[in-house]
């Protein structure tokens, strides 16, 4: 073990996680204690883009205040370290669990999705992880759902992209960051399916159909969430996002979920002009 990783992990024995904020959320003085200060120092220029003060000088330097914790901070420079990113630029999405940042890397850009470490976040979200045989003897520690969150989107990924299903490659991930490909340009990340003017719903719809059935036939999973909320166009083509609650089979709820993502998807094309039948379109997810 390196001198460099020793202190890495005697940094980790030393984290109070009550420590890392004040009243209401309000940040303490965890930054000038000597081993934090130490780390920061040396990732601070490559930060630069989320503290407000890189070439994106529209960035808000209160995000940096919402987002980095103490703990966050320290999985952003083991990623680093790993040469899984090396500068972290400006956010691209925000929602009630994550942020998710443009990111560089030597393999190219990378999207970097900061989960939300606070616990009315994820209260809501235990449902998605107790039941999946994948998660058994689950602790109900809040940061330890929040690392077994991001760790099960990651996975979901994976499983998904073996599938031959688009969703963004999932690189690298440490507690509450999830390091994957960025589905953009150098213009911005590709829009929501909900915000742009398609041509062609019809093809859309069946192949958003065909991502339920392959997922659940071949993958043994349900997305769980599946919306024209989160779905990419990504060069012409939709690209599945946010699969963090997706569950397998097995789930106690699957089949409810599953029954959900379509009745999500046929609502969205009927909008559309599709002429669509849910029970028509759960028997051709269901079909072998």
């Amino acid at each position: 073990m390196t001198s460099d990783d020793e202190f890495i992990d005697g940094f980790e024995d030393e984290i109070d996680v009550k420590s890392m904020h004040g009243e209401g959320g309000e940040s303490t003085e965890w930054m000038d204690q000597p081993k934090m200060k130490k780390m920061f120092q040396e990732i601070e220029h490559r930060l630069q883009g989320v503290l407000g003060t890189g070439r994106y000088d529209w960035v808000d330097r209160r995000v940096f205040d919402q987002v980095f914790d103490q703990s966050t901070l320290l999985s952003i420079y083991k990623l680093m370290r790993q040469g899984a990113i090396d500068t972290v630029e400006f956010p691209i999405a925000s929602g009630k669990e994550a942020h998710v940042f443009y990111a560089t890397s030597i393999d190219g850009p990378r999207a970097v999705k900061i989960f939300h470490t606070s616990n009315a976040v994820f209260k809501g979200l235990t449902k998605y992880i107790e039941g999946d045989p994948r998660f058994g003897g689950l602790k109900r520690r809040h940061r330890e759902l929040v690392t077994i969150w991001v760790r099960k989107e990651h996975r979901n990924l994976k499983r998904l992209e073996n599938s031959g299903l688009r969703v963004p490659s999932a690189f690298e991930v440490n507690r509450n960051v999830l390091v994957m490909e960025y589905l953009g340009s150098d213009e911005g990340p590709s829009p929501r399916l909900r915000d742009i003017q398609i041509k062609d719903p019809d093809s859309i719809f069946d192949e958003l159909v065909n991502f339920i059935k392959v997922s659940w036939k071949d993958a043994d999973l349900v997305h769980a969430d599946l919306s024209e909320y989160n779905v990419l166009w990504h060069n012409d083509e939709p690209w599945i996002i946010d699969v963090g609650q997706a569950v397998k089979s097995a789930h106690p709820n699957a089949e409810e979920f599953l029954i959900r993502d379509v009745r999500n998807i046929c609502n969205w094309a009927s909008k559309k002009g599709v002429e669509t039948n849910f029970e028509e379109t759960l028997l051709r997810v269901l079909e072998v």
